[in-house]
């Protein structure tokens, strides 16, 4: 005859074994959202440099409106450290760089950079 106490507590020890693999599986799942995160704030952050670069003049004027129109909707936790660059006459194109950040933003960074491209053509002046 079986007892119907031989596997009591069987559950609990199943759930003590699983939760490292759980909590990992969460961990996983948060960092690819950041990762994606920070993709779609590259992009974002592109185009609107690129639109602040096709309506300012060639050189120095058009780096600074590209850049300042590239970081102004990042939050600090991207804004540190990320690089935002304009170059061309006729089509202007926009590159913005920014660090993928590890599990919480502002806290520490993955080396790897995540890269957004915009390009647009050039406004003509009236």
């Amino acid at each position: 005859m079986r007892r119907p106490d031989r596997d009591r507590g069987q559950v609990s020890i199943e759930l003590l074994g699983m939760t490292p693999v759980i909590l990992l599986t969460l961990v996983l799942v948060w960092q690819a959202v950041l990762v994606g995160y920070t993709f779609t704030l590259a992009g974002n952050a592109a185009d609107e440099a690129v639109r602040a670069g096709t309506a300012a003049p060639p050189g120095g004027a058009r780096q600074a409106a590209c850049a300042e129109a590239g970081l102004r909707h990042l939050s600090a936790a991207w804004r540190d450290g990320a690089l935002v660059s304009c170059d061309g006459t006729g089509l202007v194109t926009a590159r913005v760089k920014l660090h993928v950040p590890v599990l919480f933003p502002g806290l520490i960074d993955f080396p790897a950079e995540v890269t957004g491209h915009a390009g647009a053509v050039e406004e003509a002046k009236r």
